[in-house]
């Protein structure tokens, strides 16, 4: 029986644990002129300042793990932030779920900027149709041929090359809050950025669910982050 294929316009971001505070960033500051300390100093302050001078390495002492489950187009753009540790789902090991991506109707898919500079416009209804009809009609082909190839005992690592890069994969992500401000200052747009970098609508929204974790765990240090300009230190 044919597998019908799921077309999904998400991204599932789960922040599975963390140690972070920002009691931690300025405990990790501290100890070059105090030793072993419980922080006295005004942590907003502090953290500014650290912030302001790029002082970045008491940030390190932090950590977050999420799970991520996007299109693998999209993990191909996290991988390039060589600045986390990565475990995802093996298409070697294990079978693909049947889930593929499709922007909403409201995605923009006209570049009418530069490749450098790219500034994106609404599509036409007939625009919206191509892209939607045919994401599902090479989505259901892809799959067919996939499991065309398993059921004829074809080793899982050779059967997914028919895959597109649309199809979901998982993904457990680690990073420190020096890194993932590195990365939320590369992969979410802000008008009130120092550098303004246009990154891909799709990656924008895993950074964006990460960030609103950032923001609650580490609210001095997040504040210092915008207030700065979105500049890693």
């Amino acid at each position: 029986m044919m597998t019908k294929v799921t077309l999904l316009s998400t991204m599932e971001v789960k922040l599975i644990d963390h140690m972070a505070s920002d009691i931690a960033v300025t405990r990790a500051a501290q100890v070059s002129v105090k030793g072993e300390n419980n922080p006295d100093t005004d942590m907003p302050r502090l953290i500014n300042y650290l912030m302001e001078c790029r002082h970045g390495s008491p940030f390190e002492h932090t950590a977050f793990t999420w799970f991520v489950k996007a299109p693998i187009f999209v993990f191909r753009e996290f991988h390039r932030h060589r600045i986390a540790s990565y475990n995802e789902m093996s298409g070697r090991y294990t079978k693909l779920l049947p889930e593929f991506y499709t922007p909403t109707p409201d995605r923009p898919l006209r570049n009418v900027g530069t490749s450098a500079r790219p500034e994106f416009e609404e599509g036409t209804e007939r625009q919206q149709s191509i892209v939607q009809q045919g994401d599902l009609m090479v989505a259901q082909l892809a799959w067919d041929q996939y499991n065309r190839r398993l059921n004829e005992g074809i080793a899982n690592e050779i059967a997914r090359t028919v895959l597109p890069v649309s199809i979901y994969s998982q993904m457990y992500v680690t990073m420190n809050a020096r890194s993932l401000m590195n990365f939320l200052s590369l992969r979410v747009d802000s008008l009130e950025a120092t550098y303004r970098t246009r990154p891909q609508r799709e990656i924008q929204m895993v950074a964006e669910q990460m960030e609103a974790d950032f923001s609650i765990a580490m609210p001095h240090t997040y504040g210092a982050f915008l207030k700065h300009g979105r500049v890693a230190p």
